[in-house]
């Protein structure tokens, strides 16, 4: 089943169970996957969905640092959670030596040397494995082997 619609089946489920903040924020995200299909012209696929659900999450942990920051303890918990909720969507991270590996292969594929080769290290690193790598970490990763 396509990641979209288990979404919009859990949001079925969720309006059934009553649970209210589930509802409103996985509404949020087929919003946001509605947007993207608008202004794109064309029907979004499960990498474009994985992503904007990486940037809902993102946005709402730095909402949530803000309001932690400003002593709003209530909205702190709401954005927490609504990032909870959204993280179930997300495919699991790969862990650090798989990362590495991954890094490592691709370097030898192109025969990547130095930094000026940083980025098509990163495209090809976004290709294979998008959605399960943080790319910050993999991003100083690369350039501490390229360096």
């Amino acid at each position: 089943m396509p990641l979209i619609d288990q979404i919009k089946e859990d949001i079925k489920a969720s309006l059934r169970a009553g649970d209210r903040l589930k509802v409103s924020t996985l509404r949020m995200l087929v919003a946001a996957v509605q947007q993207k299909e608008i202004d794109t012209r064309k029907d979004v696929s499960e990498d474009e969905v994985i992503l904007i659900i990486q940037k809902q999450v993102q946005q709402r942990d730095e909402a949530a640092t803000q309001f932690k920051e400003a002593n709003r303890q209530d909205l702190f918990e709401k954005e927490s959670e609504e990032a909870e909720i959204l993280k179930k969507y997300l495919p699991e991270k790969l862990n650090q030596e798989e990362t590495i590996q991954i890094i490592e292969e691709i370097i030898n594929s192109i025969g990547a040397t130095s930094v000026k080769d940083m980025g098509q290290v990163m495209s090809q690193l976004k290709e294979k494995a998008a959605g399960k790598i943080d790319m910050k970490i993999a991003s100083n990763t690369v350039r501490e082997k390229l360096s």
